[in-house]
């Protein structure tokens, strides 16, 4: 099935997963689709309905897991965790392995500490710097995050090299 034919699906779980500020519109999101470096990894039930997708870019320099979503009927099923690890294992055999990166909100509450152990619990790591995401829609205000990496912490040089393909090449502004 087509990038397209999957987007209808796969924007409907994620709206229902994410407030309005940590996704794009529709049109917005739906432009990705022509993008090389931005593909949807799905997961789907006996009936072949997509049930979660993970969104991913694949740079030279790294991989970003941007969105993970469950449709809420049947998150706690393990069906995020299967995702993640097919997403990881696509770079063993690899020369060397590039970090894979990804935004989480800053662990303040239950739900935002619960999600930083499920990635620790893949073998990511939560690196203590600064970062900020920028606003994905207009008018939309930036979202103070922490980035999270695989398999290992980030040096200072990485996370900016990170921050710095982020910036430009997935949200396209330039750091003021």
């Amino acid at each position: 099935m087509s990038q397209l034919k999957q987007f209808e699906r796969v924007y409907e779980i994620m709206s229902a997963s994410f407030p309005v500020t940590e996704y794009r519109t529709k049109a917005g999101q739906e432009e990705l689709l022509v993008r090389p470096e931005y593909r949807l990894l799905t997961e789907r039930d006996e009936e072949e309905r997509i049930i979660a997708f993970l969104a991913v870019w694949e740079f030279p320099e790294l991989r970003f897991i941007e969105h993970l979503a469950v449709d809420p009927s049947v998150r706690g099923g393990g069906v995020g965790n299967k995702l993640v690890r097919k997403c990881l294992e696509e770079q063993l055999g690899e020369q060397s392995v590039k970090p894979t990166i990804l935004e989480v909100e800053l662990p303040k509450d239950e739900l935002s500490a619960r999600r930083i152990s499920f990635y620790e619990r893949l073998g990511f790591r939560l690196n203590e710097y600064s970062y900020v995401q920028p606003p994905l829609r207009e008018g939309g205000k930036p979202l103070p995050l922490k980035i999270m990496s695989y398999p290992r912490l980030l040096t200072e040089q990485e996370f900016l090299a990170c921050k710095d393909i982020l910036y430009s090449k997935v949200y396209r502004v330039r750091e003021s």
